[in-house]
């Protein structure tokens, strides 16, 4: 049998040394000099070895930082729809928490960071409001296990606040959710909403909070939710890492629960 080249040689060596964790996951890989040293290789050969590692999905290279262990993390399955009326898949928070302790898992996010802005075009014209309106803005980090799992922001029309729905600007957890507070406050009932799903490149910010390379990849959802008025109450954008998300849309009334296979994230 004909005998490997280097750089798969240095591949092979490379991923044994974490499969057996001697290179942990989310570690950092000694550097392209330290590598050449220490296999007696050109650089080019590892870089070759690096890219096959990188293909495989077992490392990453984060630009200025270096060549890290890829965290291996299991999916989470979320399930997009739900009942509008009681906030489970509908709001911006409850359904995330209950779905999460239902697979026992722990779950936690940090407190809203709320401000008050002019939005940009793509809120303006989903909430359908002037362009100069202000809007609330609530921002929170989202983990599963430790692990930074999505970036959620929730904004709402600034008239709200006028009409007396002034926990919106406390910088807190708002008790049954969102939901349920804007009708008990303004009589605001959701009665649906608007999942617009999209993919593209993490920026800057995004790379850092989920551990992420420049060329990964991110969910984006923009859900819009809408009153028995059917005019847009709230638009939720959620930013969620490929590498770590699935989700679920049921058509139908009363489905079955999914079943999920021995690894626990492959659902039918």
């Amino acid at each position: 049998m004909p005998k490997q080249p280097m750089y798969q040689q240095i591949a092979e060596d490379l991923r044994k040394k974490i499969d057996t964790g001697q290179y942990a996951q989310g570690s950092q890989l000694p550097t392209e000099l330290d590598l050449r040293g220490e296999y007696g290789a050109s650089r080019n050969t590892v870089r070759d070895a690096i890219k096959r590692l990188t293909g495989l999905g077992l490392i990453e290279t984060r630009p200025g930082q270096g060549t890290f262990v890829t965290l291996q993390v299991e999916p989470f399955v979320t399930v997009l729809t739900g009942d509008p009326r009681s906030g489970d898949g509908g709001d911006e928070g409850a359904s995330y928490l209950s779905q999460v302790s239902a697979e026992h898992r722990t779950p936690f996010e940090t407190l809203p960071r709320v401000t008050v802005q002019t939005s940009h075009e793509g809120i303006t014209r989903r909430l359908r409001v002037p362009p100069d309106m202000q809007v609330v803005s609530r921002h929170q980090e989202r983990f599963i296990d430790s692990v930074p799992w999505s970036l959620q922001t929730s904004f709402y029309p600034f008239d709200f606040i006028t009409r007396g729905a002034t926990r919106l600007l406390m910088p807190e957890d708002i008790a049954g959710g969102t939901v349920k507070y804007l009708a008990e406050t303004i009589g605001l009932v959701q009665v649906g909403y608007r999942d617009w799903v999209t993919v593209r490149s993490p920026d800057e910010n995004e790379q850092q909070f989920f551990r992420i390379s420049h060329d990964a990849t991110v969910f984006e959802i923009f859900r819009t939710a809408f009153d028995q008025h059917k005019t847009p109450m709230r638009v939720t954008v959620t930013v969620f890492p490929t590498d770590r998300n699935q989700f679920i849309v049921n058509v139908g009334d009363e489905l079955p629960a999914p079943q999920y296979g021995d690894d626990g994230f492959h659902p039918a």
